[in-house]
């Protein structure tokens, strides 16, 4: 039986963990998996690094594909995320239905929590657009991941921090115990969303069991499995 190694993006961690599972369970093939952000993916890749299937942003698979990293015929999308906002467990979350009631949402917290990654490189260019960016530049904190959002999150002490991130993500730890409340998604005039796709590695040597666990990840029964973990 293949082993098969595969390269993610964090924010589809949930669905992919229990649809690779439901793979080896079925074929006997081993998937390994490795979780990361999105541009360490990206620079994981492009450094060479092997592997049977990765799943990454369109913008890094057509990196990929020109770097010849990838079976261009194999990319199929698994999904997309959208971003949400989440603060510590007790504390009241703010009103965010609105563009205008996200701003003073952000204006009045002691911190605004963000990652590394493709939520929190959105979150700079939105404060630029809410006109923010410089007021709100000293109460920002970056850490590396969405992980780490949700933990500066739950462990902080201030009135009201604010941390921003993948919803799938947010909605993993919320179900897993973590300290933090979802106030919920970004409204929808300003949401960002973010889509995943998987694709063979060009230098694959199990081929045809990359490309079974590419359909099982996204055919149409992936879609209900993906959809309860945030990603639509």
């Amino acid at each position: 039986m293949a082993t098969l190694q595969v390269l993610s993006a964090g924010a589809v961690k949930e669905g992919v963990a229990r649809l690779a599972g439901e793979f080896q369970r079925q074929t006997g093939s081993e998937v390994k998996i490795e979780f990361a952000t999105a541009p360490k993916v990206r620079e994981r890749v492009l450094a060479g690094e092997a592997v049977d299937v990765v799943i990454a942003t369109p913008a890094a698979m057509d990196e990929f594909e020109k770097q010849g990293k990838i079976v261009a015929e194999s990319r199929a999308t698994i999904g997309r995320s959208r971003v949400a906002v989440v603060v510590r467990r007790g504390v009241a979350p703010p009103d965010i239905s609105s563009t205008a009631a996200l701003k003073q949402a952000l204006l009045g917290a002691d911190a605004l929590v963000s990652n590394q990654a493709s939520s929190g490189i959105y979150v700079e260019k939105l404060l630029e657009k809410l006109g923010i960016a410089t007021e709100m530049q000293p109460r920002i904190a970056r850490v590396a991941n969405g992980a780490a959002v949700m933990r500066r999150i739950a462990e902080g002490t201030a009135r009201c921090e604010i941390g921003v991130g993948q919803f799938s993500e947010i909605l993993n730890q919320v179900n897993n115990g973590t300290a933090v409340t979802l106030a919920g998604t970004l409204p929808d005039e300003i949401q960002s969303y973010t889509t995943y796709i998987a694709a063979m590695a060009a230098g694959s040597a199990a081929r045809e069991s990359a490309r079974a666990l590419i359909r099982q990840l996204t055919g149409p029964a992936a879609r209900s499995a993906f959809a309860a973990t945030g990603i639509d």
